[in-house]
């Protein structure tokens, strides 16, 4: 006879994969919003038409922190696919979370336009515009294929009816728009000529791709809230995700226009600039009136007793795009009255920024957020 000799399993070894790491399983991508968020803190606060004494100093901590939230998600994303790769592939089943993996590109993005312009004073230029390079070249790869996929998946795979269209939907689509937006910072450290116009007309492109995409799904949206009426609790604060795409069109056309000249000849660049101002105002104007309904609507909610959720982080970068958005007006038009705008925009992003921040550290501390 021969004996066969076994060696019992540890615990770990008969442990399921799906055991490990348990607080990475309730880890999904929506948690790129905290980054999204912190970012464009720093990126607005920098490019305000007025500065308080210290505030370059507070924008590059803020932005700071921003990169180090991103390393750390990155990090903890890739264990919950390593460890919880069913949860994964359930989330992207999910038509309700599915179209926060838009989030991962607009975060790569944010950070990676904040090294440019605060991050800069920190690390030096050269290795300031490698890191955006990096980030952004990742972040319109990302942003662009999470714009196909999403909405491939929610014709062919995800079940989906009216009533469920939420302002949710707009995240994969918005994408290509920040990257439209953060582009021009890297046109100035492109060769002269080809590379550059490349460049600028390659955003004009993203722009008008993001645009035309976000019309498409926003008459859904505002036609859900009349027939349906108003969203659950938990989901009004994603009412603030329009505005994302209102504020960050009107950055786009701004931040182009200011780098038109060095990458195109006329009659282009000089027609760029006034489209900058021809379509900035009229969406500004549409943007701060759909503020007031959405601020209205989450006021309603608060009074019904919405607590506090992740979809908090709705309030900070939309508001942060037009906080952009404003201050690029207004260096186009010289008007007193945008520059005025931006500061009051900045304050609420700033408000609200404070308030999702600091509910998350409490709910991260208690194990809340992600039970362990």
């Amino acid at each position: 006879m021969v004996t066969t000799l076994v060696r019992p399993r540890t615990a770990t070894e008969t442990e399921p994969r799906a055991h490990k790491a348990p607080a990475l399983r309730h880890l999904g991508p929506n948690w790129y919003a905290s980054v999204m968020g912190t970012a464009i803190v720093a990126n607005a606060g920098a490019t305000l038409p007025y500065q308080l004494p210290g505030q370059p100093v507070a924008c590059r901590l803020v932005w700071a922190l921003s990169a180090a939230a991103l390393a750390v998600l990155l990090t903890a994303r890739a264990g919950h696919w390593l460890h919880h790769r069913d949860q994964a592939r359930a989330h992207l089943l999910d038509p309700a979370v599915a179209p926060f993996y838009g989030c991962l590109a607009m975060a790569l993005l944010a950070v990676g336009a904040g090294a440019v312009i605060v991050g800069k004073d920190l690390v030096g230029i050269r290795a300031a515009v490698a890191a955006d390079a990096a980030l952004y070249t990742a972040g319109t790869a990302i942003g662009l294929l999470t714009a196909v996929l999403i909405p491939y998946l929610m014709v062919v795979r995800h079940e989906v009816e009216p009533r469920q269209a939420t302002p949710v939907w707009l995240l994969p689509l918005v994408s290509p728009m920040v990257s439209a937006a953060l582009g021009p910072l890297l046109i100035p450290h492109l060769p002269a000529g080809q590379a550059r116009e490349a460049m600028l007309l390659g955003c004009y492109a993203m722009f008008g791709l993001s645009l035309l995409a976000t019309l498409t799904v926003l008459p859904l949206v505002f036609g859900r809230l009349l027939v349906s009426g108003p969203l659950p609790l938990v989901l009004t604060p994603t009412l603030f995700l329009v505005l994302g795409p209102l504020g960050q069109s009107t950055t786009a056309v701004n931040q182009l226009a200011d780098v038109a000249p060095l990458s195109i000849g006329a009659p282009y660049a000089e027609a760029f600039g006034a489209f900058a101002v021809v379509y900035g105002v009229p969406v500004l104007g549409f943007a701060l009136l759909w503020l007031a309904l959405a601020a209205a609507m989450l006021l309603r909610a608060a009074r019904a007793g919405m607590g506090f959720a992740m979809t908090w982080w709705a309030l900070t970068f939309p508001v942060g795009t037009c906080v952009t958005g404003a201050a690029g007006l207004a260096r186009h038009t010289g008007l007193t009255a945008f520059s005025w705008l931006a500061c009051a925009l900045f304050l609420t992003l700033l408000t609200t920024w404070l308030l999702a921040a600091g509910h998350t550290l409490r709910g991260l501390f208690s194990g809340r957020l992600l039970p362990r």
